[in-house]
């Protein structure tokens, strides 16, 4: 994979450049969701791409999830390669049989016979006064999910990356887009790249802690592994990337080495990624382990509409301190 040259390019704009680079490529790639056409999406995803490839590529859709879901599936069987867009994860729950048992089971039921190369963007996560029905972390509803993968990058270049990727892959793809991370801005390189789908990046090298973490939650984790050094104390963060299946390999080497982890995740605590991650560090490097693992993620209740208790509620660079001080003090 050869990249040219990084510009300065906000997490959206990352994401517009991959679809632009996506239909042009490959005319079997489409887009279809609410208000993606002459509107641009929600949150300006699709701007400028009903302009330069039409309604036949962009599609705008009625307010139906299964049904935008459902067209995706049955389309991508007969060959083409559909990016749909669902605006809020909350709203996965109205297409989660599409998903999950027509989507995710297509290659096991027929035998290889057909697939569903499908990719759902979806935004997700809260810290903007949502409420409970717009900001929720939902990858733990699919966890359980043989056949699905899960994709959630945590910075600019990474979205760019990881949609061509998920574009180009024959299995369907849950594409998170944390809300927090859709301004922030980083260096992305210049036309097509992909990134490694299944491949944990190390966001931080250090030696005495470990910490795990997906989308916003790896740049909560940075600053405090940023705080911390003043202290003495050499955090490493894994940024998961892809969060099913996802790279154990990295996870547990990275474990092996510190001897402690603490996996951060938004979304709640119980039976959740983090309690996932947990276990099979908890497996696999128990006798590495100096200290029991600690999960740093949100508590079980539903998100209000204050920003005060909301704050309160989704776990943040104070929560991971405190994970991280548990673990080095746990010897």
């Amino acid at each position: 994979m050869t990249q040219t040259p990084a510009r300065t390019r906000t997490y959206v704009q990352a994401l517009t450049e991959a679809l632009d680079i996506a239909l042009e490529r490959d005319p079997n790639v489409y887009l279809l969701g609410e208000d993606i056409g002459e509107m641009g999406g929600d949150f300006g995803v699709t701007r400028g791409l009903w302009a330069k490839y039409g309604e036949e590529r962009v599609r705008d859709t009625p307010l139906s999830e299964a049904a935008i879901i459902g067209t995706a599936v049955g389309s991508a069987m007969m060959g083409m390669r559909p990016v749909a867009e669902i605006m809020f994860a909350d709203f996965l729950g109205e297409c989660y049989d599409q998903l999950v048992n027509n989507a995710a089971k297509m290659h096991y039921m027929f035998d290889g016979q057909f697939k569903a190369p499908i990719v759902v963007r979806t935004a997700c996560g809260g810290g903007f006064g949502g409420g409970p029905h717009h900001s929720q972390s939902v990858e733990g509803w699919f966890l359980n999910v043989p056949g699905l993968v899960i994709v959630a990058p945590a910075t600019p270049a990474d979205a760019k990356g990881l949609l061509l990727a998920s574009i180009e892959n024959d299995n369907p793809i849950l594409f998170l887009e944390h809300k927090a991370l859709y301004r922030i801005k980083g260096d992305v390189p210049e036309g097509y790249y992909t990134t490694p789908l299944r491949q944990a990046r190390v966001a931080r090298a250090g030696k005495d802690v470990t910490v795990v973490a997906t989308m916003k939650m790896v740049h909560e984790a940075l600053a405090a592994a940023a705080e911390l050094e003043k202290d003495g104390i050499d955090v490493e963060v894994i940024d998961l990337r892809t969060i099913l299946p996802y790279d154990a390999e990295t996870v547990l080497e990275s474990v092996r080495k510190t001897g402690r982890a603490v996996v951060a995740n938004e979304a709640p605590r119980t039976g959740g990624l983090a309690s996932e991650l947990s276990a099979v560090i908890g497996e696999a490097c128990f006798r590495d382990l100096k200290a029991p693992v600690v999960r740093v993620a949100g508590l079980d209740t539903p998100i209000p509409f204050s920003l005060v208790l909301e704050k309160y509620i989704l776990p943040g660079k104070e929560q991971v301190l405190e994970g991280i001080r548990r673990v080095m003090k746990s010897e």
